[in-house]
């Protein structure tokens, strides 16, 4: 519910929020299609909620890249052992958290070949960790998308991504019965997750409550770290 909530308001967050917490309840193995089943709803939901806002000439390029990039994060988590991919989940997310809150600005990228390197990577982290996020939130900064259609262009990147996680997940036999009902018990969640912050989107303030989420991020990323 929290990570559904956040990514309604924010545009983003949903994985980077509810990975750190499941793996401490069911371990990555579990969390990661468990996530991916989730994110399809939710960011199903929400694109039709932005869908005026979505550019699908600027998210193209992006998608393509993860097309190479999700196989190889799937096959990553198959074959390291879980606590140097939770390890290096935690570390990612302090990294991102760190940066957003920085207050740096990232430089002007005026290519959109970058979104190939940026799509890759995406892709990469999706397939292993399900934060795909980060690279394509940098790459969406860097070309200085206005508010509206940034919120757009992530829920239909996501929503690709976690689609063909979805299908390298169900290839490798990790949608287990566990996982299935686990999604099963969170699809009431979801829902009344999306319809909450779309209520409170605009009544709350995005900048303050970005900080506050980046902020857990932190420590989230320093159990995982430790833990």
């Amino acid at each position: 519910f929290l990570a559904i909530f956040v990514q309604t308001v924010t545009g983003f967050g949903l994985a980077l929020v509810s990975m750190p917490l499941l793996v401490h309840v069911v371990g990555i193995h579990v969390a990661a299609p468990l996530v991916a089943l989730v994110a399809g709803v939710a960011e199903a939901l929400l694109l039709r909620r932005y869908r005026a806002d979505f550019n699908p000439r600027a998210v193209a390029r992006l998608a393509l890249a993860s097309l190479l990039g999700v196989p190889l994060g799937i096959l990553l988590l198959r074959r390291v052992d879980a606590g140097v991919v939770t390890a290096v989940l935690g570390l990612l997310l302090i990294a991102y958290a760190l940066y957003s809150l920085s207050g740096l600005t990232p430089p002007q990228l005026r290519r959109p070949a970058w979104a190939y390197g940026f799509g890759f990577l995406g892709g990469l982290l999706g397939g292993a960790y399900n934060t795909s996020g980060p690279p394509v939130i940098v790459y969406g900064t860097c070309r200085r998308w206005p508010p509206a259609e940034f919120k757009g262009n992530l829920q239909g990147y996501f929503l690709v991504n976690s689609s063909l996680v979805l299908i390298g997940h169900a290839a490798g036999g990790n949608l287990t019965p566990v996982v299935w009902r686990q999604f099963l018990i969170a699809l009431p969640a979801i829902g009344l997750a999306v319809l909450l912050g779309a209520r409170l989107d605009g009544r709350i303030d995005p900048r303050r409550f970005r900080q506050l989420v980046l902020g857990m991020l932190v420590v989230l990323g320093g159990s995982l770290v430790l833990g």
